[in-house]
């Protein structure tokens, strides 16, 4: 018997006769008061089956405490001219009886099954796709694959590379620089103004070529965070 034991609980019991005479039967209990059972006796004609209903009645289910309930099915062949079943219990001698005993079990559902239960009664959610109920986060990836980084490395070096060339040109202009100083110390008719125009033109390309370089590292910096 399955509960919650708060109603009726029925279980039924097959009773087949395999013989080819007819066998009668009755259906006792050693808890007459707790149980129904339809019909507690009857005639099985030969190759036939019967259904017992048994009928557990309400009560304060314990699980602690053990089920000590029994019935038991009576069999005996039915003699040749039946007035009077009682009489026919009463003459049967021991022998003649086929007893099968059966113990009663009582189970309490899983809080599992009760959900499944609920769930399965209940109509499939709509998803309405065009309301949020806010905003969506927004996607973070923990890890690069192997396409991405693959591409940053090589970018990584394409920049290096960049530097390193940005490096040698600025050395260059550099020693230029200090070239065209000499020569424009040297050079006694050279004019005041030509030479501070020269300086000023030596100075102004290492800072252009810094300011580009610190472009290129910003914008791999960025690339490879975001």
């Amino acid at each position: 018997f399955t509960g919650p034991f708060t109603d009726v609980v029925t279980t039924n019991l097959k009773l087949r006769n395999p013989s080819d005479r007819k066998v009668c039967f009755k259906v006792k209990t050693t808890a007459p008061r707790r149980y129904c059972v339809r019909p507690n006796s009857g005639i099985i004609d030969p190759g036939s089956s019967v259904i017992v209903s048994v009928m557990l009645q309400p009560f304060d289910y314990d699980p602690n405490e053990k089920s000590k309930h029994k019935f038991m099915v009576q069999t005996t062949y039915a003699p040749p001219n039946i007035s009077d079943m009682e009489a026919v219990w009463k003459e049967a001698k021991p022998d003649e009886l086929m007893d099968s005993k059966l113990r009663c079990v009582f189970e309490m559902p899983n809080e599992n099954d009760k959900l499944n239960d609920i769930d399965a009664s209940k109509p499939a959610p709509v998803l309405n796709t065009s309301k949020q109920d806010g905003p969506m986060p927004k996607p973070h990836s923990v890890s690069l694959n192997d396409t991405e980084t693959r591409k940053l490395v090589e970018e990584c070096k394409r920049l290096q590379a960049e530097i390193m060339k940005l490096t040698d040109e600025n050395r260059h202009l550099r020693d230029e620089g200090l070239r065209l100083r000499k020569v424009a110390h040297s050079d006694k008719s050279g004019s005041p103004t030509a030479l501070a125009l020269r300086d000023n033109g030596s100075n102004s390309l290492p800072s252009l070529l810094v300011v580009i370089a610190a472009i290129f590292i910003g914008f791999f910096l960025g690339k490879f965070i975001l």
